[in-house]
Parts: C-alpha cells; sequence; structure tokens
C-alpha cells in the first residue's frame, strides 16, 4: 500500500532508518492486528502499534476500566473510569494517529466469535491475563493459519514469545496443558509492578511491527524471559511439536481456567459464610491479605495474620484462634486463603474453610 504525504511526514524516522525504509513502513500500512485486552499489556502495545502506523487495529475487551488499572494501563486517564475499555482505547488510538482504523470490540473473546475475530486480521497480540484466554487464541490461531505475539507478567518478571509463525512453536509447545487450578495466583493476588506490563507489552508491540513489515528476527522459536530487579534476560529455545498443530475445533468454554481454584471441600462461599455468621454459632474468621488490603476493607471481628508470617508460625503464635472453634480464613480473591487452610489444619485446625472467592465476593 503506496505511502501518501501525510504518511512521509508523520514515519519519517522509519523511513530515514537504516534497514527499515518506505517498503517496510508500507507493509505496515497494509497491515491489521487483533489486540485481545486492552489492559497491563495492551495498552502499552496498542499505543505503539498505533503510532507506528499499522494500517487497521481491532481491539477486544469487554471491560471497564477501574481506578486500580491506572497504575499500569497507560492509555485511560481517571476520566475513563467506568467506560469500557475497547471503547476508550479506540478513542484514544484515533486521537493519536487519525491516518489509520482503529475497531473496538466491547465484547468477550470467546469460543463463538475467536475464528470470525483472528481470520478478519493478519496477527493477533495477545495481552490477555487468563489461561483459558490465551489457549482459546493459541487454538484459532494455529486454525486460522494466524501467527500471534504472546506476552505474560507476573510479579517483576516477564515472558515474550512470537507463536504459530510459519511452522514455528505453539503455545501449547511451551505448556501443553494448563496447570492444576489454584497453582498460580492472578496479578490481584500476586501484585504487578507497573513498569514490567510497559516494558513487555512494548517489547510485543516491536515483534508485532517486526513480523507485519519483515524486518529483523522475531522472537519465533524462543522465549525471551526478562526480570525487572535484576535486569537481566535470557532467551530459551523451543522446539516445535508437530503434534500441537494438529487442532481441529476449538477449546470448550472455561478450558484451562486456573485463576481461580473449582470449588473443593475446603471452600465456603459468601452466602454459607453469612449464613454461619448468622446462625450465632462458635465461630473464628482470620484475615490473611496484606495490611494495606484490610485497611480497604475487612470482614469483622477476624484476627489478622498475613500468610507470609502464617507461614513461618508456631501454633503458639496463632493466639487468639482456638484450633477448636470452626474457623473461615479469607483473601482478596480466594488463592491465599486456601493455602491458609492447609496450614491452619496442619495446626490441628479441624475445622477450617476458606471463604471462595474472597472479600472479591463478598463484596459483591
Amino acid at each position: 500500500m503506496a505511502l501518501d504525504r501525510r504518511d512521509i511526514e508523520r514515519y519519517q524516522r522509519h523511513l530515514s532508518l537504516a534497514g527499515f525504509g518506505p517498503a517496510a513502513q508500507e507493509r505496515l500500512k497494509a497491515g491489521s492486528v487483533l489486540v485481545i485486552g486492552a489492559g497491563g499489556l495492551g495498552c502499552p502495545a496498542l499505543l505503539y502499534l498505533a503510532a507506528a502506523g499499522v494500517g487497521r487495529i481491532s481491539v477486544v475487551d469487554p471491560d471497564s476500566v477501574d481506578v486500580s488499572n491506572l497504575q499500569r494501563q497507560v492509555l485511560y486517564t481517571g476520566a475513563d473510569t467506568g467506560a469500557n475499555k475497547a471503547e476508550a482505547a479506540a478513542r484514544r488510538l484515533r486521537a493519536l494517529n487519525p491516518l489509520i482504523q482503529v475497531d473496538a470490540h466491547p465484547v468477550r473473546f470467546e469460543r463463538s466469535n475467536a475464528l470470525g475475530l483472528v481470520r478478519s486480521c493478519d496477527l493477533v497480540l495477545d495481552g490477555s491475563d487468563n489461561f483459558p484466554t490465551r489457549y482459546l487464541v493459541n487454538d484459532a490461531c494455529v486454525i486460522a493459519g494466524r501467527p500471534f505475539v504472546y506476552g505474560a507478567i507476573q510479579g517483576f518478571e516477564g515472558q515474550v514469545s512470537v507463536f504459530n509463525l510459519n511452522g514455528g512453536p505453539t503455545y501449547r509447545c511451551l505448556f501443553p496443558e494448563p496447570p492444576e487450578p489454584g497453582t498460580v495466583p492472578n496479578c490481584a493476588e500476586a501484585g504487578v509492578l507497573g513498569a514490567v506490563t510497559g516494558m513487555i507489552g512494548t517489547a510485543q508491540a516491536c515483534e508485532a511491527i517486526k513480523v507485519l513489515s519483515g524486518v529483523g528476527e522475531p522472537l519465533s522459536g524462543r522465549l525471551l524471559v526478562w526480570n525487572a530487579l535484576t535486569m537481566e534476560a535470557c532467551t530459551v529455545a523451543l522446539r516445535p511439536d508437530p503434534a500441537q498443530r494438529r487442532i481441529t475445533e476449538l477449546p470448550p468454554e472455561g478450558y484451562g481456567e486456573t485463576c481461580v481454584a473449582e470449588a473443593v471441600s475446603d471452600e465456603i462461599d459468601a452466602k454459607g459464610l453469612r449464613s454461619l455468621l448468622g446462625g450465632g454459632g462458635p465461630l473464628q474468621l482470620l484475615d490473611v491479605r496484606e495490611e494495606w488490603e484490610r485497611e480497604m476493607a475487612s470482614i469483622d471481628p477476624s484476627v489478622h495474620i498475613p500468610l507470609g508470617r502464617l507461614e513461618t508460625l508456631p501454633l503458639s503464635g496463632l493466639a487468639p484462634l482456638d484450633p477448636s472453634v470452626p474457623t473461615v480464613a479469607y483473601c482478596a480473591a480466594g488463592v491465599r486463603s486456601l493455602r491458609a487452610v492447609g496450614i491452619l489444619r496442619r495446626h490441628g485446625f479441624r475445622s477450617a474453610l476458606s471463604l471462595r472467592g474472597g472479600m472479591r465476593d463478598w463484596s459483591r
């Protein structure tokens, strides 16, 4: 797609870049990217894709902007709170670069629309934060024959790769099956340094630009792992597994859901806890969150022992908790409290339960 005068004025730094030049910029202008998730990874990726001149960008995200997003989701301001992320992102990107087309899809990326959305673009950039979406993205890209740029973060570390490019490895070559339920905390539980999402999202944008423009060597067959605390990065070689390319249908809805563990006998839901609290029987509550979380909201009266300290305390250190009294542990989303239940039972708390969904579900 030929460049016009406006393109030449806007992208002149690309045009004068040795090894890039007009031909690569023309390929960017003719290209299209589907960005799934306009959150911590999607926001910086979208900014640089739009600024670089990718001809058409489609943004998929059903969520609304929350104040807690603003620590890392740099597309938004406080004025966007409550607005749909895909639509707010599209408005910002159109203002940033009026020469490109930006389509907002304020919907969930799911089995019913995955193939249609993936086939509508040349490349997919996955900015999701959960395993069901990642496996769905992978399988849809394999079926549709589209490459996708993968990114993931946890705490101070991030990963980037390019999957399904020219016969290269897929996401399932790296992770054939999802981890066991409850073993991987989400970012609400584990936390994340905002700048890490910026680094990884920007790296994803760089990989997408390389694939679309035909410049450089994309991270196909390699996984980049970067640590913010040490500022060290390493690249791990990946081998394609032919068996992981023989995908003919999409995974069922909910496949790979591990952010919140399935209901188990060690859990009680918010309705059940309210019933216990209203029943008048003996009951004690244990809050295993951090102090700053407790200052925001708590279920009172409750004993406060952060999980990190609970793991090191002897039985004598658990006072005023009584092992003979039914105990319900709670946290933000129900992951840490499940671990706390295991610790309590080792100390003789036979009637210990975890609040499923934590304060998130309790507040609802």
